[in-house]
């Protein structure tokens, strides 16, 4: 079994009301390559890089299956940074700052060596990048997940609507589903 992970290989800085980090290694295709290398093998990933990215990182992900030949690295680049500040309940949160970086020029390409995989994970991007994933499969895996957020739906709501006709699996909030049904009632 095999699995292509699209997504953000990112810095983060979160604030809870139990803690605060400054910069972490963040970003929703790290995570899940992560998390999917627990369950299948290989994690094929796709996703864009700085400079800055740390190669220690890297080489951990490799250490755990996870097959780098669809992740692009800008020499000249930072990676895509993220701020939030999540509130007690540690569902909401705000976002601080946004600094896409290397994420403003991303335009996915899925390795050959990829094509065939039974299952795509498609993290939280522009739904234009998750559609032009989906676009470039020979095959259509047996289960595409995908992850959006309420900054999508703010500003690109007929783009996203028309990659979750093509998805199985969508991963929202309660807030996110909400605002995705239009219904507040609950």
């Amino acid at each position: 079994m095999s699995v292509i992970c699209v997504g953000t290989m990112a810095f983060d800085a979160i604030e809870t009301p139990f803690g605060k980090v400054d910069k972490i290694v963040g970003g929703s295709g790290t995570y899940v390559a992560y998390a999917a290398g627990n369950f299948v093998t290989p994690i094929q990933q796709i996703s864009i890089i700085g400079y800055d990215f740390p190669k220690e990182e890297l080489d951990e992900l490799k250490k755990r299956g996870v097959v780098l030949d669809g992740v692009e690295t800008v020499k000249d680049k930072k990676s895509f940074f993220w701020s939030g500040k999540y509130h007690l309940d540690m569902n909401s949160r705000d976002t601080l700052v946004t600094d896409l970086n290397v994420l403003e020029d991303f335009k996915p390409v899925v390795p050959d060596s990829f094509q065939g995989a039974e299952f795509l994970i498609l993290g939280n991007l522009a739904p234009n990048i998750q559609m032009s994933v989906i676009d470039q499969l020979t095959i259509r895996p047996k289960l595409i997940v995908m992850d959006t957020m309420n900054f999508w739906m703010d500003i690109a709501m007929d783009e996203l609507k028309k990659v979750l006709k093509k998805v199985d699996v969508l991963l929202v909030n309660d807030a996110e589903a909400r605002q995705l049904s239009g219904d507040c009632r609950w």
